[in-house]
């Protein structure tokens, strides 16, 4: 049996689509996209939870996809997942993987070595969760 020890929530989808989005590089929107996207991420780190405000990311998905990002804020990635390669030798499968700081939303990472992985919304790094085998 797998799981995730200390994860029991998959959080909010749409959260989790934005903070990646950001993550990556922030969508070019309009004066009033990114005014929602201020007031989104204000509103969390002030501690609102993000089902409070689903009339703001309706009205940003709106926007992104008005803006041509055809995903929108849905949880399918328009981007390349990176490929991952087997360990040398008999090696043991990722053991933990970087998720929310604030267990909000449903984003989750494997880690990468080369630099630490931060969430745009809570201004935060991403926290190690570990798995069990």
């Amino acid at each position: 049996m797998s799981g995730l020890d200390e994860y029991s929530s998959p959080g909010h989808e749409r959260l989790a689509a934005l903070c990646h989005r950001l993550a990556r590089q922030a969508p070019e929107l309009s004066a009033e996209g990114r005014r929602l996207m201020v007031h989104i991420t204000t509103e969390l780190r002030g501690g609102r939870p993000p089902e409070e405000l689903e009339d703001s990311f309706d009205e940003l998905e709106d926007l992104l996809l008005a803006a041509g990002f055809t995903a929108g804020l849905g949880s399918y990635r328009t981007d390349i997942p990176p490929v991952y390669q087997r360990f040398p030798g008999a090696g043991h499968p990722l053991l933990h993987v970087l998720a929310c700081p604030g267990g909000s939303c449903a984003r989750v990472e494997a880690p990468a070595p080369e630099s630490a992985q931060q969430c745009r919304i809570f201004a935060q790094p991403l926290r190690e969760i570990r798995l069990r085998p």
